[in-house]
């Protein structure tokens, strides 16, 4: 088994995680307690977008009962509003209130913080685009593993 792939797996997962308490620590230092970092992560990638909880489903972001119960939160926070489709009353359409726009503002701050200590550290966007360049590229090798298990027949125990 290749053992630079089980590191890459390995450093993916730590990293996500290591992000994710990167972006608590920002939150705690705005003085921001009524939204978590994974929530204030649903809310970029929805941006200034008007999306269905199906829509981030598909995008394949976040697994639906969490994204549910994700958006629930951000709306009796404030941070997302929530209106009925006129031609789907089933289906109903999120956006990014004013408190969600400005703590977008606030997040893509940090970003450009982030961008200046890449530059101090000489991290070239060259090496930003190849390092994303070789993520899709497991990105579709696990979309194709996915689907080729879901074809497969599952074998009885």
């Amino acid at each position: 088994m290749d053992q630079d792939y089980l590191e890459a797996i390995k450093l993916i997962e730590r990293l996500h995680r290591q992000f994710l308490e990167v972006v608590k620590i920002e939150l705690d230092r705005l003085g921001i307690a009524d939204i978590n970092n994974v929530q204030s992560l649903i809310l970029w990638n929805i941006g200034k977008e008007e999306l269905t909880v199906g829509d981030l489903t598909h995008r394949g972001y976040y697994l639906g009962s969490n994204v549910s119960y994700n958006v629930k939160k951000m709306v009796e926070n404030g941070y997302l509003t929530q209106e009925r489709s006129p031609h789907d009353r089933r289906s109903v359409r999120l956006k990014q209130s004013q408190k969600g726009l400005d703590l977008c503002d606030q997040i893509a701050a940090m970003f450009d913080r982030h961008d200046e200590l890449l530059a101090a550290r000489h991290m070239s966007s060259e090496r930003i685009a190849e390092a994303n360049a070789t993520l899709r590229d497991l990105e579709r090798l696990w979309t194709e593993a996915l689907h080729f298990a879901a074809r497969r027949p599952v074998k009885a125990a």
